[in-house]
């Protein structure tokens, strides 16, 4: 089988998106059933290509893009414009059976454009996904008559959560949604030794610095459980488009000692920062599934989070899922669990238990499947 796949974003642009995708691509490298071209972008310029494995050759489309968490409109219709050479150029080189888009747009739209020569499935993220607290409400108002036809076209729609595949389904209720949830590297992301809730309970939070994280809760909880006695400390790990924003609200609130925003961290390092860490937090309002939470979870911390799309798959026994989306309920439900150690390695025991369930080989399996099917519907019918 031969694949095309498509991506805007891909590490150390962006965010889960692109981690996925390269988690998958790995699982993809040496199979020698499969051959997978990907089209993608860098902060480069130029047009690159380079060997993941003899059947993974990754095509980056490079933008000179300084800000690697945010992109401007002028650089999403910039990419498009150039990718779409090198992917009609693929095209027109191959003989492809598929193409594998992540998010609808703007990926999907390169490849709704070919629909008459190629079957297509897109993996909806979560931000391509409009929705009540979607960051790209204006966009999503203008093209989202565009999105349902792409949507409509497609052979297979994939959804990394229940939660997405209802916000989805919310917003055409036509078109058949499957569920492929986000995976995680087990064996780099792993408990430490000594999992001990320390004196100055360290709190961690992970993404990029966007509205919908809400981290200005997670800082007012922090606050609260200062303010009461708790000594604590909160380790921000992100970049985008918040960063200064942010940055002059710790200041404001003199908390620069307890709570550090560290920007954009390279990957290699995510692991030692969720280990040197005793619990995940988060205030998010909208998510896919979070990446963040399954590495935390593999790492053994309980997650302490408001409720969003991906979090009744993710959390059971290993984390609590606070009733209200405040400061105040954030901050008590945090305290509740340092002041009980039993309760603490319980739920971090759970934690990478629960984690275990969502190998990266495993989601990398069900897209073969999908690929499979979506390949025999089309030679069926041809």
């Amino acid at each position: 089988m031969k694949i095309l796949m498509l991506n805007y974003e891909f590490p150390p642009i962006g965010g889960g998106g692109g981690q996925a995708h390269l988690a998958i691509l790995r699982q993809y490298a040496g199979q020698n059933a499969l051959v997978a071209d990907v089209v993608t972008s860098s902060p480069g310029v130029g047009l690159s290509a380079k060997k993941l494995s003899d059947n993974v050759t990754i095509y980056k489309v490079g933008l000179h893009k300084k800000d690697l968490h945010y992109w401007s409109k002028i650089e999403v219709v910039r990419w498009i414009a150039e990718a779409r050479w090198t992917y009609r150029r693929l095209i027109e080189e191959n003989q492809y059976d598929l193409v594998h888009a992540f998010f609808g747009l703007p990926t999907g739209w390169l490849c709704y454009r070919t629909a008459e020569r190629l079957p297509y499935i897109i993996s909806l993220r979560g931000s391509d996904v409009p929705g009540e607290h979607a960051r790209l409400q204006l966009e999503y108002k203008i093209l989202g008559p565009l999105l349902k036809r792409i949507w409509t076209r497609a052979s297979g729609l994939v959804a990394c959560s229940e939660g997405l595949k209802k916000r989805a389904l919310e917003f055409l209720p036509t078109v058949n949604i499957d569920v492929i949830n986000n995976g995680i590297e087990l064996d780099r992301f792993h408990p430490a030794e000594h999992n001990e809730l320390s004196k100055a309970l360290k709190l961690v939070t992970v993404g990029r610095l966007s509205g919908t994280k809400r981290v200005e809760m997670l800082i007012e909880a922090v606050e609260i459980l200062s303010t009461k006695g708790r000594s604590v400390r909160l380790t921000i790990a992100g970049g985008g488009g918040m960063f200064e924003r942010l940055q002059r609200l710790i200041e404001q609130k003199r908390l620069s000692n307890i709570i550090n925003l560290t920007g954009r961290i390279e990957t290699e390092q995510m692991p030692d920062i969720y280990r040197q860490h005793n619990i995940f937090v988060s205030a998010s309002m909208q998510e896919g599934m979070s990446n963040a939470m399954l590495e935390a979870m593999a790492s053994g911390l309980p997650i302490v989070t408001t409720r969003c799309e991906g979090v009744d798959e993710l959390i059971v026994d290993n984390g609590v899922v606070v009733k209200g989306d405040t400061a105040e309920a954030l901050a008590e439900a945090i305290n509740k669990l340092a002041e009980n150690q039993q309760d603490y390695k319980a739920m971090c025991a759970a934690a990478r238990r629960r984690a275990e369930k969502f190998g990266w080989d495993k989601v990398a399996e069900q897209y073969l499947q999908l690929y499979g099917r979506v390949c025999g519907h089309n030679k069926r019918n041809a």
